[in-house]
């Protein structure tokens, strides 16, 4: 494990992690059971969507993509950048692990738009001039190599001249204004939230109550740093082109950025 990328400790006293294994209900990883119900979607149904429109415009004017340019958005969920993308004239594919999602997002497919059940861990067979993974759908893992495994994927499944983009958190910035406790209610349900780091990683304890159940979920997301990329990019044969700092692509600032932009290849 690279110096760069070691576990930050914390004296946080709920940070034994047999403590929160023994009140976790999902059978297999967090993410595979937690974005795989409806709740989900209900938890996070006030995203902008208009923000996410606007970062593909400026994003897409940026990499100067040619005309139906084979993209990849990879983790797209229930296909809202995919959707958009191909809107944009993009051939595109969207790939995520939830087979809910991704049945939802099949609803929406044409000659140019397809969804796919698929592991980011894995190649594609086929090579894009593009590949997306944002929203921070990235160091969801418990092994650092298996995010590694992720970039080499990535790296493996562009074009001769293709480029990579992660948008992910500002891992400080996020760290430093989390709200450790929040009471949430959206189409009639409540929403229990608490945050806290551990182990290097932000978690986010969901529990709430719906259809005569009392559900609990957790959101395990690694604090990747800036450096942290570079260091795994650096190990890949990765070469980090550019960063940006929000969905406009202002300058990254380390203390202060909503977002961590990288472009790649």
């Amino acid at each position: 494990m690279s110096e760069a990328i070691k576990p930050q400790s914390t004296n946080n006293p709920r940070a034994v992690k047999g403590e929160l294994s023994e009140v976790k209900p999902q059978t297999n990883t967090w993410y595979s059971s937690w974005f795989d119900t409806p709740y989900y979607h209900i938890l996070y149904k006030d995203r902008n969507y208009r923000e996410a429109q606007i970062f593909m415009d400026n994003l897409t004017h940026y990499l100067n993509l040619p005309e139906k340019a084979k993209v990849l958005d990879l983790a797209c969920g229930k296909g809202r950048h995919a959707i958009y993308l191909n809107q944009l004239g993009f051939d595109v594919i969207g790939a995520d692990l939830s087979e809910n999602s991704i049945a939802e997002a099949n609803k929406n497919t044409n000659d140019t738009l397809h969804f796919v059940v698929h592991d980011k861990r894995e190649p594609f067979d086929e090579k894009f001039d593009a590949i997306f993974n944002l929203f921070t759908s990235f160091g969801y893992f418990e092994n650092i190599e298996d995010d590694i495994k992720t970039l080499l994927a990535i790296k493996e499944s562009l074009s001769e001249y293709g480029f990579a983009v992660i948008d992910f958190m500002n891992s400080p910035v996020v760290i430093d204004n989390l709200i450790p406790e929040e009471t949430k209610e959206v189409d009639g349900i409540i929403f229990n939230i608490k945050r806290f780091v551990i182990d290097g990683f932000i978690i986010k304890e969901i529990d709430f109550e719906a259809d005569g159940k009392k559900f609990h979920f957790t959101e395990n997301v690694r604090a990747y740093t800036l450096e942290d990329f570079q260091t795994m990019m650096n190990e890949t044969g990765i070469y980090l082109l550019d960063t940006f700092g929000d969905y406009k692509l202002k300058k990254f600032h380390k203390s202060t950025s909503e977002r961590l932009i990288m472009i790649f290849k």
